[in-house]
């Protein structure tokens, strides 16, 4: 691979082998950061997120009267700001991150003080009126501009509701979530499909109690308020929709061998190992463990000689591995039957327009690809070309694409290559030290 930032050129490899640690998890990072600066006292947290989506987070709370030290180059330190925020006169700069939006938005609704949330173009063009809605249910006083960022909250004193959401969003729920930790009464999350449930793990590593269930057929998440936090000393698992793309490209290869070692194996997250299995992934868990309510583990990965079979992605497993999405897709050519994705709608509403970005790369690689307004199918048994890829700066489309590329006849040049960073930003280095060539 070439050294330039801005564009990367992704060489053909002939096999994928050796071992890695991944950083942390980037939605667990969010969750760690935000509720270490609001707890009570200083926590510890190694294996951080270095991505700028979290550096986002950890910046709009040191903006609220939070004190974050950097303690190493993936370990820091927060200081909370006991349950009460500083109001600030500036806009808090969420970046790129939805993430950031929309659960800071939940916190500083409860919060005395007029704040104003802005990020960069992106994420100025990405759905707000969904936390808009239960925000207001509660009694938060909050203006969009045409439903999207900057927006303006005007903080204060809430009532509990009992909210299902239309869409499943672990954002959203986290959201609600972080309003009625400050409330008194409690607030009820109710989804027809279960999301990532990193915001509720999280609230009881710090000390909060949190109720879950399944009531008249929906995911029921309960939190009476107002209750406190305090600070915690944690290592935050490797993340796994990072490792998506390391084991999409392991399994490209028959033959390669990938270990990924102290990775996070929440169930809600984990629907990745079910469908690469499915695919035909040789997959081994060893040395399962559970750290702050999170399951940690190491997995083994190699493909197998035949090849990769077919999967049909649909329903709760479409929302679940929503981010992984793309990286499938990539690899779906190289499969013998091709990969079928539906109920990915909200694949449109991301950095990107996901399904379009996919579909134009895959064309200009030279796939054949069928595209649906929820998802897409991609026939297997084809041969890709080198081709320049768009990336659209949108983060998981750029390394997608790299790992399509390691299977591709020739060179190809991934443009935007720098958006990376975003989430991962050792991840090109990372893969070319993994690529047999």
């Amino acid at each position: 691979m070439s050294t330039s930032v801005q564009e990367r050129l992704i060489r053909p490899a002939q096999n994928i082998a050796g071992s890695l640690r991944l950083p942390g998890d980037k939605s667990i990072s969010h969750r760690y950061g935000l509720l270490g600066a609001f707890a009570e006292g200083t926590s510890h947290f190694t294996n951080f997120s270095t991505g700028a989506d979290c550096a986002s987070t950890l910046a709009c709370m040191a903006q609220l009267g939070a004190k974050v030290v950097k303690t190493g180059a993936d370990s820091i330190e927060v200081t909370g700001v006991g349950g009460r925020v500083t109001p600030c006169s500036e806009p808090l700069d969420c970046g790129n991150s939805g993430s950031t939006m929309r659960m800071i938005s939940g916190l500083l609704a409860a919060q005395e003080g007029r704040f104003t949330l802005v990020g960069d173009e992106s994420l100025s063009r990405r759905p707000m009126e969904r936390i808009r809605k239960p925000l207001q249910q509660m009694g938060a006083r909050l203006t969009l501009t045409e439903g999207h960022a900057p927006l303006t909250m005007d903080g204060g004193k809430l009532t509990a509701i009992d909210y299902t959401t239309p869409v499943p969003s672990a954002q959203v729920k986290s959201c609600v979530l972080l309003a009625g930790l400050q409330t008194e009464g409690t607030t009820f999350v109710r989804e027809a499909v279960r999301t990532r449930d990193h915001s509720e793990l999280a609230l009881k590593a710090f000390g909060a109690s949190v109720t879950r269930g399944v009531e008249a057929g929906l995911e029921t998440i309960g939190l009476s308020g107002p209750q406190s936090l305090q600070a915690i000393e944690a290592s935050v698992p490797g993340d796994i929709s990072s490792a998506a793309f390391f084991l999409c490209a392991a399994a490209l290869f028959p033959g390669s061998n990938l270990v990924l070692d102290s990775l996070g194996l929440n169930p809600t997250r984990a629907s990745l190992l079910d469908v690469l299995a499915g695919l035909g992934l040789n997959l081994a868990v060893l040395d399962l463990q559970e750290k702050n309510s999170e399951l940690v583990g190491m997995v083994r990965a190699s493909a197998p000689a035949e090849g990769l079979g077919s999967a049909e992605i649909k329903g709760a497993v479409a929302a679940q591995i929503i981010d992984e999405l793309p990286v499938l897709a990539a690899i779906a050519p190289f499969t013998s039957g091709g990969i079928r994705i539906r109920d990915a709608k909200e694949l449109r509403v991301k950095e990107s327009d996901r399904i379009a970005l996919v579909v134009k790369n895959l064309r200009a690689m030279g796939a054949e690809v069928e595209e649906f307004e929820d998802g897409l199918d991609v026939p297997g048994g084809q041969t890709l070309h080198g081709a320049t890829i768009d990336s659209a700066h949108d983060h998981r489309i750029a390394m997608a694409f790299a790992v399509a590329a390691l299977r591709a006849s020739s060179e190809t040049l991934i443009q935007g290559a720098e958006v990376a960073a975003i989430s991962f930003p050792e991840f090109f280095d990372l893969l070319d030290q993994l690529a047999v060539r």
